[in-house]
């Protein structure tokens, strides 16, 4: 697909744009890798190396000698844990040509011309709204994940049982992925704002400070949210640890009390022939009453000290 940097972004033909020999408008292309291998020669970007889409790990961008050449690597933000969505793009003064087999662009480029007029049209701004459009969900994604943890810490706190630490984690894995994707998009827009090659106007330099004051706000609130993941994991292992305190302070009462009772069983079970409690008719009732004034004593004790 080929696309015209107009008011908003208008279907055309390479062919169209190349009629126009002097002033020729912006553009954007989004082709495949075969398209692209086919098609190269033609935007005139005096690129030597191949673009594969298959050998993209990051986001980044190369500044070379003509052009700029780079990739994306994009987390699903409806499946953070999914694979991401890599191509590539190359660029210069002219206009961008992404090469993309996933229709990850084409998806992206369709929410921008049903959204975007612009007033001034040119590269740089089309630039700074493809940038925006793929975070612009990510403050409501990480809104939705503070409103989770802050439910999952108020469980914790009411003793509710429930798998907490492995939500906790994939929260954590979550905004991991975020933050790099962050500082990838940003070191991707210094690259853009240093203007190296002197592709962009200078006036339109500040979209991409625009862009960058946004990628800085988002990795603080995603740093914000992980440094939350790790509170909660504390205080989850720490309800964990009460619980099993409290329960070793039970047993432990428990044998306290037993272990007068187990005395008094192992005396008397000795059985020596003159042990005067054996004949007595009392003997027996007297041992009972004994045992049990133990185990209230015991009980009352504890209680005063609040180990029970």
């Amino acid at each position: 697909m080929f696309y015209l940097i107009r008011s908003k972004l208008e279907k055309a033909e390479i062919s169209e744009w190349k009629k126009q020999e002097k002033d020729r408008e912006q553009y954007v292309a989004v082709l495949t890798s075969e398209e692209w291998a086919e098609q190269k020669e033609s935007f005139d970007m005096g690129i030597d190396m191949d673009l594969d889409p298959a050998e993209i790990y990051s986001t980044k961008l190369e500044v070379n000698y003509d052009s700029l050449t780079g990739s994306f690597s994009i987390p699903d933000r409806r499946n953070l844990s999914a694979p991401d969505k890599r191509f590539a793009f190359a660029m210069d003064e002219k206009g961008i040509v992404f090469i993309d087999d996933t229709g990850t662009v084409s998806g992206l480029i369709v929410k921008i011309i049903m959204g975007k007029y612009w007033r001034f049209p040119s590269l740089e701004r089309f630039l700074y709204d493809f940038l925006e459009m793929i975070v612009h969900e990510d403050l409501v994604l990480m809104e939705h994940y503070d409103r989770e943890l802050d439910l999952i810490e108020k469980q914790i706190l009411s003793g509710a049982e429930g798998d907490y630490l492995n939500r906790i984690n994939q929260v954590r894995g979550d905004v991991r992925e975020l933050r790099i994707n962050y500082e990838q998009l940003t070191d991707l827009g210094q690259e853009l704002e240093e203007n190296e090659n002197n592709f962009f106007k200078e006036e339109n330099l500040r979209y991409f400070h625009l862009f960058l004051n946004r990628m800085a706000r988002l990795y603080d609130v995603a740093g914000a949210l992980r440094d939350y993941t790790l509170q909660l994991s504390d205080l989850h292992k720490s309800r964990i640890d009460m619980k099993q305190n409290h329960i070793m302070t039970v047993l432990t009462v428990v044998t306290a009390i037993f272990m007068p009772l187990t005395l008094i069983v192992g005396w008397y079970g000795m059985n020596f022939v003159h042990m005067p409690e054996l004949a007595s008719p009392f003997g027996y009732p007297a041992v009972i009453a004994l045992c049990i004034l133990i185990v209230i004593f015991s009980l009352i004790f504890f209680r005063k000290k609040k180990w029970l």
